[in-house]
């Protein structure tokens, strides 16, 4: 980034983001008030975390990313458009989730995480069995985990590891039905050929 515009991504840390380790937070501390509050990981360029912002102001939502380019995005949104009901983490996002206490959040969602797509690989994946009982953790009864992909080895994991979790139920939705815009990297891979795949599930 450019000096100045460096300088402005400090101030709006500094105002609206939030730390990746810490003690776990209160969320109507945070927000000043008590309401829904969405966790988004990996949300890349934003696009998820500002449509979500802009259509529903009653819900807040902790966006976390560690892309640069894209943290800039959301915090110069949050300021030119008064999105007082977004938080960002410039961080990791299971890091984040011991700041996030039992049963706080109405949904997490998980889109498009980075595929990690060579078999040696796969063991990064964010999505696999332990850290689906940990979003589950940390949703409320009847709060949702979303899901999405383009990778279909991807996609068949995370539906065995979310089916695997007892407290969850659910499994794919139709992507008219999911609640989220296109975004850049689905874009890219409808151009590429693959189809995403949404799964929805709520705790029990």
């Amino acid at each position: 980034m450019a000096p100045a515009r460096q300088d402005r991504f400090v101030a709006w840390l500094e105002r609206w983001g939030l730390e990746e380790s810490g003690p776990p937070l209160e969320w109507a501390a945070v927000f000043g008030r008590r309401s829904d509050v969405v966790l988004d990981i990996g949300f890349g360029h934003g696009e998820s975390v500002l449509d979500l912002a802009r259509r529903q102001p009653a819900v807040d939502i902790v966006g976390i990313e560690v892309h640069t380019p894209g943290v800039a995005t959301v915090l110069d949104a949050i300021e030119s458009d008064g999105l007082r009901n977004v938080r960002v983490v410039f961080g990791d996002g299971l890091r984040f989730l011991d700041r996030v206490s039992a049963e706080t959040l109405a949904s997490v969602r998980v889109l498009f995480p980075d595929p990690w797509p060579k078999p040696r690989q796969h063991h990064r994946r964010m999505v696999a069995a332990d850290t689906v009982a940990a979003f589950t953790d940390r949703l409320c009864v009847g709060g949702t985990l979303h899901l999405a992909t383009d990778i279909t080895d991807y996609a068949a994991a995370m539906r065995v590891a979310a089916d695997g979790e007892p407290r969850l139920t659910g499994g794919p939705v139709d992507r008219s039905t999911a609640d989220r815009p296109l975004t850049r990297f689905e874009q890219r891979g409808i151009a590429e050929g693959r189809t995403a795949t949404d799964l929805l599930y709520a705790r029990r």
